[in-house]
């Protein structure tokens, strides 16, 4: 995902690797419990993936196999999540906040589809 975005304390490539694992979580699962902070950078990516699900063309689709990691969680978005958002003109997440963990005490928070 090109533009401006949050480091998450990662090397690029570590980053780039647990955004696409989180996306295709919660793509695949529709709420995951995550920390604040990747919940919110997690939400643009989401978004974007569904935005290219309503687009529903063979180049959108090769554009979310690129990053999303599981074949099945693609077809998915393009066959059960883009009708279903298709009127709604974005943010298709919803953040909730959820406490904080008990080892580090890191904000925790619930991402979900809406």
């Amino acid at each position: 995902m090109p533009g401006h975005h949050t480091k998450l304390g990662r090397p690029g490539d570590h980053r780039r690797a647990m955004l696409r694992n989180l996306v295709t979580s919660l793509l695949r699962e529709e709420r995951i419990v995550t920390t604040l902070t990747r919940a919110k950078e997690l939400s643009r990516v989401a978004d974007h993936m569904i935005t290219l699900g309503k687009r529903g063309s063979l180049h959108a689709r090769r554009q979310a196999l690129a990053y999303i990691l599981d074949e099945d969680v693609v077809t998915k978005v393009f066959t059960d999540l883009a009708p279903r958002y298709r009127e709604r003109p974005g943010g298709y997440t919803r953040v909730i906040k959820a406490g904080y963990r008990r080892g580090d005490n890191a904000p925790l928070a619930v991402i979900e589809l809406v």
